[in-house]
């Protein structure tokens, strides 16, 4: 990939950057101003170019990584790699779409998943907690779901934010999937009242554990499954 074609690509996003949304996206801790729309319609007028998106990604720059994440082969990075550009996405919107957009689809999740859920870095540990849930929702087999359990109602509650979050989640899943686990994924989160009061708006559901788990499950009755 030539110096021209990046630097004309970093053009066009700098052209689409708008103060109005980097102020919105600075208030949830990411620091770009580029409509995600935007950004989708422009990966999808470049395609899948794997040598682009690694210079993108050079950058440091959130919407050239938001873009190089959209326009990656998710399968052709290797697991240092894939673990050296986590450490690297600080920003909530640039590390959710690398663990979803392109560690979900490697074929190192799982190693990578093992090895963060107990890396000491709480950002990066959020991104194991993250696959995990993955798992319990899709592919449970194999997973301590107990012990799983017993580690939320440890720490949980005094986790940092990105890991709290990633934690709860995880404990709702665990809530919603295994009805044998249900009671248990409940007491937990009435016991340490994580997010029982996070401002929710009307007709979304809260991210309070208990409630979450309690909506989801009358949904599932409610269409058969």
């Amino acid at each position: 990939m030539t110096d021209a074609a990046v630097a004309d690509v970093l053009a066009e996003l700098a052209a689409l950057d708008d103060p109005k949304v980097r102020a919105v996206n600075e208030k949830h801790g990411d620091d770009h101003g580029v409509n995600l729309g935007r950004l989708r319609a422009l990966a999808k007028r470049l395609k899948t170019q794997q040598e682009l998106a690694r210079e993108l990604w050079a950058t440091g720059d959130s919407a050239a990584r938001l873009l190089a994440l959209l326009i990656c082969r998710p399968k052709a990075y290797g697991p240092d790699e894939l673990d050296a550009m986590l450490r690297e996405a600080r920003t909530p919107k640039v590390h959710d779409w690398l663990v979803n957009y392109v560690v979900k689809k490697s074929p190192h999740a799982e190693p990578l998943r093992v090895a963060w859920l107990a890396d000491p870095d709480p950002v990066v540990a959020s991104a194991g907690w993250a696959l995990t849930t993955e798992r319990v929702a899709r592919r449970p087999a194999g997973l301590d779901l107990p012990g799983l359990l017993d580690v939320i109602e440890a720490e949980m509650r005094d986790a940092p934010d990105r890991l709290q979050w990633a934690m709860n989640h995880c404990l709702a899943q665990i809530g919603i999937e295994h009805a044998a686990l249900r009671a248990r994924a409940v007491g937990i989160g009435e016991r340490l009242a994580v997010l029982k009061d996070y401002p929710t708006p009307p007709g979304c559901t809260s991210p309070y554990a208990p409630v979450w788990i309690s909506e989801m499950v009358r949904r599932q009755h409610d269409s058969g499954v």
